[in-house]
């Protein structure tokens, strides 16, 4: 029988870190649109529960689809995606809701 010596043994155990640069090298400019748009998208998401809010709504949610649109096109690893998707569908889901609570104009 064939014995598989890196299954066997326990492997080494790399500590954990959260990073938006998993290629190793640095994007600030990338990381920061992934950020914006997550942020914008989720003050977007959370003001369509008050009525009242929907001026922020509506214009933080447009605001934060054109920039997950244009960070998701220059987007370099996997992690900034998965922000920029998250992101445009909270914006996308706060813009229509905001729009569809009375607009753009307070």
């Amino acid at each position: 029988m064939t014995a598989v010596p890196h299954i066997l043994q326990p492997s080494e155990s790399r500590r954990f870190r959260l990073t938006l640069n998993s290629d190793g090298r640095p994007h600030p400019v990338e990381n920061i649109l992934s950020i914006v748009t997550l942020v914008c998208g989720l003050v977007s998401f959370a003001a369509t529960f008050f009525v009242t809010a929907h001026a922020i709504s509506a214009w933080l949610g447009t605001l934060g689809f054109g920039v997950g649109l244009y960070s998701q096109y220059i987007s370099v690893t996997t992690p900034q995606r998965t922000l920029n998707i998250v992101g445009l569908v909270a914006s996308f889901v706060g813009a229509g809701l905001g729009i569809a609570h009375g607009g753009f104009l307070p």
